[in-house]
């Protein structure tokens, strides 16, 4: 995790590419953003944007470039663009930044240190799944805001008829494993922007229906997590990235998770999978 903030302090003024902040820290480009978010609590695009507008701040006060120039270096296009998000964290407008006695914010380079504390202990276990196919809607998530989009994302399968569609499709006697509605957190744009693509779909062998994108999962191994409501997902995202994967032999795999939802009785009621491998391979 050093080495990735190392990577975006050395690239503030320029342009970062995040697979290469993932693969800095040894992580899969899948999982890294929320990764981030979870261990630092505040996610990768506010870190970088807080850190260019600090060194923006300290370069109108000590230089004498223009505003302009100063927000080509830190990634704005424009000095509209540059003048809102100075506003939005400084509370004031850059030209104002260089007057005597202002009051400005200061965000410091962020480090991460080994910290042994106890937890509470996890339950999980390990499956080795031969690869499953699946068919699903397609929706682009801002990883800033997905804890509030992806519940409206499900609210809104509901109302226009696309649950239904999923349940209509699922083959509830199937042993395959996982078998419910499924949330499938795939790659999208990452590495690019700040976005992902998140399927709302089902376990499917045959030809996708015209309005549904296939998935293919690979023959893989996979750590799963039980959680018994939305509250318990989050903690189960949570305990992955902040105690299991450092605490565990094993390494996230470059595939996207799988969030499964199983009808109403099922125990449990909810699973969080993640693919995983043996660290080193």
């Amino acid at each position: 995790m050093n080495a990735a903030i190392d990577y975006i302090e050395n690239n503030l003024a320029g342009e970062i590419d995040y697979r290469q902040v993932a693969q800095a820290a040894c992580c899969p480009n899948y999982h890294f953003q929320r990764m981030f978010a979870f261990l630092s609590e505040v996610t990768l695009s506010d870190y970088i944007r807080r850190r260019r507008l600090t060194l923006a701040a300290f370069e109108l006060q000590q230089s004498n470039k223009s505003v302009i120039e100063i927000a080509s270096i830190y990634g704005y296009t424009s000095h509209a663009s540059f003048t809102r998000a100075f506003r939005e964290l400084h509370g004031i407008a850059p030209t104002s930044a260089r007057k005597s006695g202002v009051n400005l914010k200061a965000y410091p380079r962020m480090s991460f240190h080994i910290s042994i504390k106890g937890r509470t202990e996890m339950n999980y276990r390990i499956e080795k799944n031969p690869g499953f196919l699946a068919a699903g809607f397609r929706n682009c998530v801002n990883t800033d805001h997905a804890h509030n989009s992806i519940p409206k994302i499900w609210q809104e399968a509901r109302r226009n008829g696309m649950g239904d569609k999923l349940l209509g499709l699922m083959d509830e006697s199937s042993e395959k494993a996982p078998n419910g509605i499924l949330g499938i957190l795939s790659g999208g744009d990452w590495g690019e922007n700040d976005t992902f693509f998140y399927y709302l779909a089902v376990p499917y062998e045959g030809e996708a229906p015209a309005d549904m994108e296939k998935l293919t999962f690979p023959e893989s191994q996979w750590v799963v997590f039980e959680a018994e409501n939305p509250a318990d997902l989050i903690s189960a995202w949570k305990c992955l990235y902040t105690d299991w994967v450092p605490t565990s032999d094993y390494a996230l795999a470059d595939l996207p998770a799988v969030e499964c939802f199983y009808p109403p009785g099922h125990d449990p009621q909810n699973e969080l999978w993640v693919p995983i491998m043996a660290k080193g391979k």
